[in-house]
C-alpha cells in the first residue's frame, strides 16, 4: 500500500512541476526599438480584411494619428472602422522627461506666523522639494513621441503583426512626427525589419 502511494505522489509531483509548452512563434513582442527606430514584427502580413482601429488612450494627438493608420491601412485594400474581424491597439504617448528648461520646485505647506525666520518647525519631509526621488538625472535626449501598433486576430487572440517607433520632437511638431513614423512603417509593413524610423530633422 505503501508502495502505490509513493507511486502516485512521485507521479503527481513529476507532472505538475514539468518544463512548461513552449511559447507559439506569435504575440512575443519584446522591449521595443531604440530611440529614433522603428521595429516591425510581422508574424504574418497584414490580412486584408476589416480592422478596427482602438486608441489605447483617448487624445487628441491619438485621435489624428489613428486617422493616418486608418488612411495607411485603406491604401492596402483594408476595409477600416471602429468594429471589424481584426483589430489594431495603437498606443500614442508623448513625455518631456526634462520637465521643461526650469524646474520650478516648492514647499508643501506653509509655515506659521510664529515660526522665526530660517525655523522649521515642520518635519523635514513637508518641506523637501517636490521633485525626483530616483538620484537619476534625467534624460538629456529630450521630449519623446512612441507610436505602437499591434495586431490582433478576434477570433484566436494571437498577435499577428506590431510596430514600434520613437523620435525625439518638440510638441509642436509631434503629429508631422507622428505621420512621419506611420508613414514609414507602413511603406514597408509586411516584413520583419529595424530601422530608422523618419524623424523629422
Amino acid at each position: 500500500m505503501r508502495i502505490a502511494v509513493a507511486l502516485v505522489a512521485v507521479w503527481a509531483l513529476a507532472h505538475t512541476t514539468s518544463a512548461p509548452a513552449p511559447a507559439q512563434n506569435y504575440g512575443s513582442i519584446g522591449g521595443g526599438p531604440k530611440l529614433g527606430e522603428l521595429e516591425i514584427k510581422a508574424w504574418q502580413p497584414i490580412p486584408k480584411t476589416k480592422t478596427a482601429v482602438q486608441l489605447g488612450s483617448d487624445t487628441k494627438l491619438g485621435r489624428e494619428l489613428r486617422r493616418q493608420v486608418m488612411v495607411r491601412l485603406s491604401q492596402r485594400g483594408n476595409q477600416v472602422g471602429f468594429s471589424g474581424g481584426n483589430v489594431m491597439r495603437m498606443d500614442v504617448s508623448y513625455f518631456d522627461l526634462l520637465g521643461g528648461s526650469r524646474q520650478n520646485y516648492g514647499e508643501l505647506g506653509t509655515k506659521p506666523d510664529y515660526a522665526e525666520s530660517g525655523s522649521n518647525p515642520f518635519l523635514p519631509v513637508p518641506a523637501n522639494p517636490i521633485g525626483r526621488s530616483t538620484g537619476r538625472t534625467p534624460s538629456t535626449s529630450g521630449p519623446t513621441l512612441r507610436v505602437s501598433l499591434t495586431l490582433y486576430s478576434v477570433d484566436t487572440g494571437k498577435v499577428l503583426w506590431s510596430a514600434t517607433a520613437s523620435c525625439v520632437t518638440q510638441a509642436d511638431i509631434a503629429q508631422r512626427a507622428g505621420e512621419m513614423m506611420i508613414n514609414n512603417i507602413f511603406d514597408n509593413a509586411d516584413k520583419n525589419r529595424v530601422g530608422d524610423a523618419g524623424c523629422p530633422l
